[in-house]
């Protein structure tokens, strides 16, 4: 059977946000994706009333259940693992190229790991500093722009992970070879090559 993204061990973590309005955009995109673990890290003149207007009434519960953390450290000290996102690749990062392969990698890992989805301020994105605690990298791919609002590139990341839940494709465990079913290759492999030179 195919194994979905476990929802309940996915969390975005907004960094340092700046508009409250911002954070209930994102709480509502994780909504309508399915998502409801929100951390909010040290956010810059937060205003929940504010942040609901645009969460909506279907998102409020996120953002009233959200952890609001005063550090990344004491954020993310309950995860297995954390992606953080970034619009800057090169100078050897290994970054995975899109949300879909993003999507894929977390079917496995999310089954018995905590993971966060980390996303940067919105003028400047993550620093090198929140960076190295990352597990991973991702990189939303774009054709010219590539600096993305916030919620909609949390957006992005949850649609991907929904698509992952709903249509787990190419996550089925492969099924391996018997012993026996070895031994008879190697049988008939070893029977063509003395043909061969023979």
């Amino acid at each position: 059977m195919p194994t979905p993204i476990k929802r309940a061990h996915v969390a975005v973590v907004l960094v340092r946000p700046r508009f409250s309005e911002n954070v209930g955009a994102a709480a509502r995109a994780m909504h309508n994706m399915g998502f409801n673990r929100l951390v909010i890290v040290a956010p810059k003149n937060y205003h929940p009333e504010r942040a609901m207007t645009l969460a909506t009434h279907e998102a409020a519960d996120i953002l009233n259940r959200a952890t609001i953390a005063p550090t990344l450290t004491e954020a993310l000290a309950d995860f297995h693992y954390v992606v953080g996102t970034t619009a800057r690749v090169g100078r050897q990062r290994r970054v995975i190229t899109s949300p879909a392969a993003l999507a894929k990698q977390l079917t496995a890992i999310s089954t018995h790991n905590h993971v966060a989805l980390m996303f940067g301020p919105e003028d400047r994105g993550l620093t090198n500093k929140d960076l190295r605690q990352c597990h991973g990298l991702l990189n939303i791919p774009t054709a010219k722009f590539s600096s993305i609002n916030l919620a909609q590139s949390v957006m992005l990341v949850c649609y991907e992970l929904h698509q992952a839940t709903i249509d787990p494709a190419n996550s089925y465990p492969p099924r391996l070879a018997s012993r026996h079913e070895l031994d008879g290759m190697y049988d008939t492999l070893k029977k063509l090559l003395v043909r061969i030179t023979g």
